[in-house]
């Protein structure tokens, strides 16, 4: 009887002493907090504008500079793979090319997964969501060499003609030199 008194003792004293450290614990971490909760930030999404065939039209049009558009889906691994390397190519040709994403997605997504995507990998470019009722007239309005397989990335020079096309994940270093010598040619005319 004595054991038994004995142990139930210490697992009460072990009881309470386990009691006592958690509480000192939470008492040191109310003490280092303020008083009103905290709000997180409110994280910006950027803005995907909705795209029609006649919107679409209107983007091919040449404004005097280069145009790269890159076609792609929240959906599609090999488009989310190379937008790191997009990103890229975008922050060293700002100012010097047009440089837009047009997404495949679903409608529903404008405001959902596309603009979580691209503010996650922090792209700054225009940001476009493609809906019409006819993709394939879409399709044939940028080029008839595509056959709407995604990723498609897209240069045109800035006179509006094709200068350089990928179906399939871009191979950087020959889209940066497609991107240079574009700008060469437009330099050299002036």
């Amino acid at each position: 009887m004595n054991i038994v008194y004995s142990k139930l003792v210490k697992a009460i004293f072990y009881s309470w002493l386990f009691t006592m450290i958690l509480s000192a614990g939470a008492i040191a971490q109310n003490n280092g907090a303020s008083s009103k909760p905290e709000k997180a930030e409110p994280v910006s999404l950027p803005k995907v504008t909705q795209l029609d065939e006649t919107g679409l039209k209107k983007l091919l049009e040449p404004n005097g500079k280069p145009l790269l558009i890159n076609f792609w889906a929240t959906w599609c691994d090999p488009c989310r793979e190379e937008f790191p390397d997009l990103i890229k190519l975008d922050a060293e040709f700002k100012g010097k090319i047009n440089f837009v994403t047009i997404s495949l997605d679903d409608l529903i997504e404008i405001n959902r997964d596309v603009p979580k995507f691209l503010a996650g990998m922090k792209a700054e470019m225009p940001a476009y969501l493609l809906k019409t009722a006819d993709e394939g007239a879409a399709i044939a309005l940028v080029t008839n060499d595509w056959t709407g397989g995604l990723p498609f990335s897209i240069l045109f020079d800035a006179s509006g003609k094709v200068a350089y096309f990928r179906q399939g994940k871009v191979k950087t270093d020959v889209l940066n030199a497609e991107i240079v010598k574009t700008l060469s040619v437009m330099e050299a005319a002036k």
